[in-house]
């Protein structure tokens, strides 16, 4: 069991669509703004996407990135940032030809998925392993672009985070980690509740911990109504936990929750009714083998 527990907020993500709640964070200064409550919330990490401020459609520019992070930064030092490379992996097959891309297909080359890594140089960033049915359509992250993806985050000195979606994603890490394409024993979060993906539940959980390295730190999180259960059940395996609006939009059944630190601060308040302990930023750059907050 870990003395203490790192909270990370997923702010806005990718999927989550305006229409489905007001509250969704969507310009710059309201996803730096949710970030630096969520952390006042008890977050000791926060994972960001960013979106058109105009649209609230997913975007990929680096300047929006680049403002989010100044603003974090200027508003708390020692919180860890940890941005995106997710976005850049869908692909819709054409219905006449399925070798043709459908509207919809976001594949870019994988050096473009991690531009703003090697030019934010964030904390940490995540990086997706999975190939799998997502929904009607296909994300592909095959082992030679995940390899052009690792290659760029370890030259800008920034930590990856890896995100795991079914067993399979946790061996081709493995075998990243002994060709010394990744550093072991490695960040890893499991992610719980995607259609196609890992189910929800204890059982599965238990068993990817499992696979994993000796020392590994790991964290794991829930999709929609199992965001909660999932806190409770990573923590009781010695696990961390993620909560926020990219994962789940409601505070509990029909009620959507205002802010990204309401839900930050119902995940704290079960971790320590359950007796657990809250890392704050700087014990969690400890836990995760990370530089003290530049000044």
């Amino acid at each position: 069991m870990n003395p203490k527990t790192l909270i990370t907020c997923a702010v806005t993500g990718n999927l989550v669509k305006p229409e489905q709640t007001p509250h969704l964070p969507i310009t710059p200064v309201q996803i730096a703004d949710e970030c630096l409550a969520a952390a006042e919330a008890g977050a000791a990490q926060v994972h960001i996407h960013v979106r058109h401020p105009e649209t609230g459609k997913p975007s990929m520019e680096v300047e929006l990135y680049r403002e989010v992070v100044d603003r974090i930064r200027r508003g708390n030092r020692e919180l860890i940032i940890n941005l995106t490379t997710g976005p850049g992996g869908r692909f819709i097959p054409s219905e006449e030809d399925p070798k043709i891309a459908a509207p919809g297909t976001t594949l870019l080359p994988p050096e473009k998925r991690v531009e703003h890594i090697a030019l934010i140089k964030p904390d940490v960033c995540s990086l997706d392993l999975n190939t799998m049915n997502s929904g009607p359509d296909v994300v592909m992250n095959t082992p030679k672009n995940v390899r052009r993806m690792a290659k760029v985050i370890r030259e800008a000195g920034v930590k990856p985070e890896l995100e795991i979606f079914d067993s399979g994603d946790i061996n081709l890490a493995l075998d990243l980690i002994a060709d010394g394409t990744l550093d072991g024993p490695a960040m890893w979060t499991f992610v719980l509740g995607v259609k196609y993906g890992f189910a929800p539940t204890p059982e599965t959980l238990l068993y990817a911990r499992n696979m994993l390295p000796y020392g590994a730190f790991w964290s794991a999180f829930g999709i929609g109504r199992m965001e909660f259960p999932i806190v409770a059940q990573a923590w009781l395996l010695g696990g961390h936990v993620r909560v926020g609006m990219e994962d789940n939009i409601y505070l509990e059944k029909g009620v959507l929750a205002e802010s990204n630190a309401q839900l930050v601060a119902k995940a704290r308040d079960i971790l320590l009714s359950l007796g657990g302990e809250i890392a704050n930023p700087r014990e969690a750059r400890t836990m995760l083998g990370l530089p003290e907050a530049r000044g």
